[in-house]
């Protein structure tokens, strides 16, 4: 991204009139507003698959997954539009920004090349943030391998690292995740 000279500090209420009016969507952090990267057919998939997969499991339950297409925001300042998002309980939406949420259990990134170290690094760390938040998952664009991000009781996160034939526990929202048909689901076996 090219340096700028003059940089222009937008309020919040600024990022949301623009996204009201936008068929692009746009991160908000600390008065910036930048462009989302459009996904490939194998990222749409694989965030497909996982929705797919939660989606019969939660049913009938207290947790709802949703689809990129949810905003949610951060204590931190960042807002953005996780991959899943999976709510349990009523939604709390943000005091400022009534079409973004502020509770979610569990969020769900699905890596690519160009965003795949700001997802699990200063994105992950605005996302820690969110005290709602128990979970957090990466899936892998280059291999069959997802690694599960859980907030223990110290509020110290722990991660553990599936790969394809076994079966992610996501505890938080009551439910598993097999790799394998996971990449099978999303037609990338």
């Amino acid at each position: 991204m090219p340096a700028t000279l003059h940089k222009v500090y937008y309020p919040y209420a600024e990022y949301v009139a623009f996204e009201a009016s936008s068929n692009v969507k746009h991160e908000y952090l600390d008065g910036q507003i930048y462009a989302m990267a459009g996904g490939t057919p194998e990222h749409a998939a694989l965030a497909s698959a996982v929705i797919a997969l939660l989606f019969a499991q939660l049913r009938g339950g207290d947790c709802h997954a949703f689809t990129s297409d949810l905003r949610v925001r951060t204590q931190s300042g960042l807002t953005t539009y996780p991959d899943v998002t999976v709510i349990c309980g009523p939604h709390a939406l943000d005091e400022t920004d009534r079409l973004a949420v502020t509770n979610p259990t569990f969020l769900a990134e699905v890596l690519s090349r160009s965003t795949a170290e700001y997802d699990a690094g200063d994105k992950f760390e605005h996302y820690k943030t969110l005290a709602s938040l128990r979970q957090y998952v990466l899936v892998s664009h280059k291999e069959h391998v997802v690694t599960v991000w859980t907030r223990g009781e110290n509020a110290e996160w722990r991660s553990q690292i599936v790969r394809e034939g076994e079966v992610a526990d996501l505890s938080a929202i009551d439910a598993r995740l097999d790799v394998r048909e996971l990449y099978e689901v999303a037609k990338l076996s």
